[in-house]
C-alpha cells in the first residue's frame, strides 16, 4: 500500500457549548390546513411561520380562487379573510394543486359541503394518484362527481352538495387525508358528521378545528382507533 493511501489520524478535543437561535421551518400539513380553515372561517385569520413551498402556495391560490382574500404580509406571514362555512364561490379557473395530494384532497372536502362546482387538477404525477377513497365518503353527503379521468382521477369536476347530509363514516385505512376531508365537509352539514378510525391517524385537523372554535369530541375506539364527533 502506498503512503498516499494510508489513513490520516484524526484528533478531537472538548469544545465549549453551542449557542444560538434556530428557526424551524413551518410544517407543510399544518400550513395547508391553516389556509383552508382560514378560508372557511369568518373574518381575518393571521398565519405566521407558513411553509412557503410550491405545494402550500398552490393551496393558497385555490382558496383565493374560491373567494377568500389571501395575502402575503411578510416572510412566512399571511392574512386570510374567509368566506364562512358553505360560502365558497364557484372558481373561474380549475384549481391546480401541482403535486400536492394533501392540498387537493382536503380542498375537495372543504368544497364538498358548498353548493358550487369546481374542477380539481394537478401535475402529471398527481393525475396518476387515486381519489376514490376521498370521493366515497363525500358522495354520502350529496356531493357529485360530474366528470373525471379514468379510474376517478384528476382532472375532476366536483359538484358540492346543496343540502349536505350528516353521516357516520368508518375509514377503511388509517388516513389523515380521508378523515380531514370528511370533517371539513361535515362542517356544512346540520347535525353531527362522525369519523371512526380503526387505526388512529395524526390529529392535526381535530386540534386546529378546536383552535378555530369548533366543538370536537374525540374518544377511544377499540384498541388503537378513535371516534371523532365535531
Amino acid at each position: 500500500m502506498s503512503h498516499s493511501n494510508q489513513p490520516t489520524p484524526l484528533e478531537s478535543r472538548a469544545m465549549g457549548a453551542l449557542s444560538g437561535r434556530v428557526r424551524v421551518p413551518g410544517d407543510k400539513s399544518i400550513s395547508h390546513r391553516a389556509l383552508i380553515l382560514g378560508a372557511l372561517a369568518v373574518g381575518e385569520t393571521r398565519i405566521s411561520g407558513l411553509l412557503e413551498g410550491e405545494d402550500v402556495l398552490n393551496t393558497a391560490k385555490a382558496m383565493a380562487a374560491l373567494g377568500a382574500k389571501v395575502e402575503r404580509t411578510g416572510e412566512g406571514a399571511w392574512s386570510v379573510r374567509g368566506v364562512g362555512v358553505g360560502g365558497f364561490k364557484a372558481p373561474d379557473v380549475p384549481l391546480d394543486f401541482g403535486n400536492s395530494g394533501t392540498g387537493c384532497r382536503l380542498a375537495m372536502g372543504a368544497v364538498a359541503g358548498c353548493p358550487v362546482a369546481a374542477t380539481f387538477d394537478g401535475d402529471a404525477s398527481l393525475r396518476k394518484r387515486p381519489m376514490r377513497r376521498i370521493l366515497d365518503p363525500l358522495e354520502l353527503m350529496g356531493t357529485r362527481v360530474t366528470s373525471s379521468a379514468d379510474g376517478g382521477r384528476l382532472p375532476m369536476r366536483l359538484q358540492g352538495a346543496r343540502d349536505p347530509i350528516p353521516f357516520t363514516y368508518r375509514t377503511p385505512v388509517a388516513s389523515a387525508q380521508i378523515k380531514s376531508a370528511v370533517l371539513l365537509a361535515g362542517l356544512s352539514a346540520p347535525g353531527v358528521t362522525t369519523v371512526i378510525e380503526q387505526e388512529a391517524s395524526r390529529d392535526h385537523t381535530e386540534l386546529m378545528l378546536t383552535h378555530f372554535g369548533a366543538h370536537v369530541v374525540t374518544t377511544k375506539e377499540g384498541a388503537h382507533g378513535r371516534r371523532i364527533d365535531p
